[in-house]
C-alpha cells in the first residue's frame, strides 16, 4: 500500500493534521494512526496532479494514476468505457447496500500564476476547482477502506466514483451513470472545496446547495457593410451591444425574483477592421437559476428575449441554449448522515451552516436517480481567500486528511443507517 508518489524537491509540507481533532471520534480498527502515516503520500499525491492537471475529457493519465493507487491499495478499479475516469467498489458484507462517493477530476482551462514548488507544469491549465483536492480525499479514503474490507470490519460496499468532465457540457456524470455507475447504489455522497471555510469545517444543506446552469450562445449574421454607411446594412456590433446589456435584465424582470435567475455574457466578438461593420457577430455566456420550476422555463424565456431584442436591428439571430445541469438538492436523510459525520471526523464544531451558491455542479444529475448530498469542505487559507476558477487559487493542504476522516465516517454512518 505504499503510495508511488513521494514528495517534489523543495516542496514542504503543510503541518499535519492532528490524528484526532478536539472533540472528534477515533476512527475504527485504528485508521487514524495509518491515516497519519499516510498524510505525507496523500500530499505528495494532490501537489503531483496540481503540477500535472488534465483538461475535461481528457484526464487519461490522471485516471490511470488513480487506478495504479488504488490498485496499490489492494483493490480493483476499472476504468470508464473512454479510459479518463475510474470506478472502484470495496467489498464488506456482500449482503450489504452499496453507497457511492464521488470525486471530479478535471481542471480547466487556465494558467496557474502561483509561486509555488507544485505550480503547474501544463500551459494554460489548472486546478483552479480543488478536483486535485477532491481526488485526493477519496484516493485516502480508498486506502483506509481497504484496510476495514480486509479485516472484515466494512459492513457493506462503497463505491469509489472518480468522474471526469465536471466541467463542461455534456457533463462527466451523465457518462457515469450511463456506464453504470449508479448501479444498485442507495445513496451517493461527495465533497467540494470551499475556500470561505477554514479548515476543520464542513458547510451543509438540506435542499438545494448550488444553482442550476446552462450555457447559452447567440450568433447574430448580416451583411456587413461600411461604416460610414450603417443605414445601408445592418450594424452587428450595434446589435451584440443591444443583446448583451439588455437581454440579462430583461430575462431577470421574466421571471419571480426569487428564483435567483443570472445571465451573464463571459464573451463577445464582432469584427476585425475598424471601418468594416461584420457579417457575423457572437456572444456566449451562462444562465444560473436556484429554482428549479424557473430553470424548465429558462429556454423559452430567453429564445423570446433574445429575439424580441435583436429584431429592431435587422439581424438573424441563430441561438444555441445548451442544457447543463439542475441544482444540486441535498436530501434531508443524508445530510443527518453528513451531520453526524462531521461531528464525528471533526468535532461538533466543524459543523457549519452554508448557503445556496450560483455556481453549478453536475453532481446533481447523480441525485436525479439517487438521494444523496454534496458538502463543502473548509479549505481556507490565512490571509485573503482567493475564490474558486482563479488562477492563483490554493488550499490549505491540512483540508485532505480532514477531508478523508469526513468520508470516511460519512460512508460508515451511512452503511449503518441503512441496515437499521
Amino acid at each position: 500500500m505504499t503510495s508511488a508518489l513521494t514528495l517534489p524537491n523543495g516542496g514542504p509540507l503543510a503541518s499535519s493534521w492532528p490524528e484526532a481533532p478536539s472533540g472528534s471520534q477515533p476512527l475504527p480498527f485504528d485508521l487514524d494512526h495509518l491515516l497519519a502515516l499516510r498524510v505525507p503520500g496523500l500530499i505528495a499525491t494532490r501537489r503531483h496532479l496540481h503540477s500535472h492537471p488534465e483538461l475535461s475529457g481528457a484526464e487519461f493519465e490522471t485516471a490511470a494514476l488513480i487506478a495504479r493507487e488504488l490498485t496499490l491499495a489492494g483493490l480493483h478499479p476499472r476504468l470508464l468505457p473512454k479510459g479518463n475516469g475510474v470506478i472502484c467498489d470495496i467489498n464488506g458484507r456482500p449482503d450489504g447496500p452499496i453507497i457511492a462517493l464521488r470525486a471530479d477530476i478535471d481542471a480547466l482551462p487556465l494558467a496557474d500564476v502561483k509561486d509555488v514548488p507544485y505550480r503547474s507544469t501544463v500551459d494554460g491549465v489548472c486546478h483552479a476547482c480543488g478536483h486535485d483536492v477532491h481526488t485526493t480525499v477519496m484516493l485516502g479514503v480508498g486506502m483506509l477502506l481497504a484496510q476495514l474490507a480486509d479485516a472484515g470490519q466494512l459492513d457493506g460496499r462503497v463505491r469509489l466514483i472518480f468522474q471526469p468532465a465536471e466541467e463542461i457540457l455534456p457533463c462527466g456524470s451523465l457518462e457515469v451513470i450511463e456506464a453504470g455507475g449508479l448501479e444498485d447504489v442507495v445513496q451517493i455522497f461527495a465533497v467540494h472545496c470551499d475556500p470561505n471555510l477554514p479548515v476543520g469545517k464542513v458547510g451543509l444543506r438540506v435542499g438545494p446547495i448550488t444553482a442550476a446552469a446552462d450555457n447559452v450562445t447567440v450568433r447574430l449574421t448580416g451583411p456587413g457593410g461600411h461604416t460610414a454607411r450603417p443605414h445601408l446594412t445592418v450594424d452587428l456590433v450595434d446589435a451584440l451591444g443591444r443583446l448583451v446589456t439588455e437581454v440579462p435584465a430583461l430575462v431577470s424582470r421574466r421571471v419571480p425574483a426569487n428564483s435567483g435567475l443570472l445571465l451573464v455574457f463571459g464573451h463577445a466578438s464582432a469584427g476585425t477592421q475598424y471601418n468594416v461593420i461584420p457579417s457575423e457577430a457572437h456572444a456566449s455566456g451562462t444562465l444560473r437559476v436556484m429554482d428549479r420550476d424557473t430553470w424548465e422555463q429558462a429556454p423559452k424565456i430567453v429564445a423570446q428575449v433574445v429575439r424580441d431584442v435583436v429584431a429592431p436591428t435587422g439581424a438573424t439571430v441563430d441561438l444555441e441554449y445548451l442544457r447543463g445541469r439542475p441544482p444540486v438538492s441535498n436530501d434531508s436523510r443524508a445530510i443527518q448522515i453528513l451531520t453526524a459525520a462531521t461531528a464525528a471526523a471533526l468535532g461538533p464544531e466543524g459543523i457549519a451552516e452554508t448557503p445556496q451558491s450560483m455556481g453549478g455542479e453536475d453532481f446533481s444529475w447523480y441525485l436525479e436517480h439517487v438521494p444523496g448530498a454534496l458538502a463543502r469542505l473548509g479549505v481556507g487559507r490565512s490571509g485573503p481567500n482567493v475564490d474558486l476558477h482563479r488562477a492563483s487559487f490554493d488550499v490549505d493542504e491540512r483540508a485532505i486528511p480532514a477531508g478523508v476522516r469526513l468520508m470516511v465516517q460519512t460512508a460508515l454512518k451511512a452503511l449503518a443507517a441503512t441496515r437499521q
